[in-house]
């Protein structure tokens, strides 16, 4: 196996990044500026040294507490729980919603071998007994494993008095009925507003 060969496989280890997309990768980081190349290799080397989780929330940052833990302009009474840090960077670049955020790092999926106990639940309920939060909301994705989640986590957080609220799912703006699937328009008809 030669260095192409190397490089390519392990590219195509990457999330969404098939074989001949990581050959792809590969052949434009060939004919790339060669400055340009060295840099990039030294950032992905110093990723894991330069980046941690925030010891208050769990996103990813190179200063912790992360800016959004330390932005006194927050909105502290409402906590959004998700599966991931990138998911906090997704809800975060939305601009609806200006409270805090706790990752759990995953979720509950007994068939993985994942239960309460390897997700980050122990630390989010201490944050909440401090009685500041009023709100928290529930933000993991809509499977069966996120389903479980947020229910195992309604059930631990409301013996605190503390409302907990799930992110409304459904058909997505600009989508055809046609399209849509039944677990879809189910939720889409249970979680309907009043016009």
């Amino acid at each position: 196996m030669n260095a192409i060969d190397e490089l390519t496989e392990s590219f195509s280890r990457l999330p969404g990044i098939g074989i001949k997309s990581a050959g792809r990768l590969v052949n434009h980081l060939l004919r790339a500026d060669r400055l340009w190349v060295e840099r990039f290799s030294r950032q992905i080397g110093e990723l894991q040294t330069k980046i941690r989780a925030c010891s208050v929330c769990g996103s990813w940052t190179e200063k912790d507490p992360c800016p959004i833990c330390s932005d006194a302009g927050r909105d502290r009474s409402v906590i959004c729980v998700v599966e991931q840090p990138q998911d906090v960077a997704t809800i975060n670049e939305s601009g609806e919603f200006r409270g805090l955020f706790h990752v759990l790092g995953g979720v509950i999926a007994p068939l993985d071998g994942i239960g309460p106990e390897q997700l980050r639940i122990k630390p989010l309920l201490e944050r909440l007994k401090n009685g500041s939060v009023n709100e928290v909301i529930v933000a993991t994705n809509p499977t069966v494993e996120g389903d479980t989640t947020a229910l195992y986590l309604q059930r631990m957080i409301s013996v605190l008095g503390v409302s907990v609220t799930r992110l409304a799912s459904g058909l997505p703006v600009g989508g055809d009925l046609e399209y849509a699937d039944r677990l879809t328009l189910a939720r889409s008809f249970r979680g309907r507003t009043k016009l």
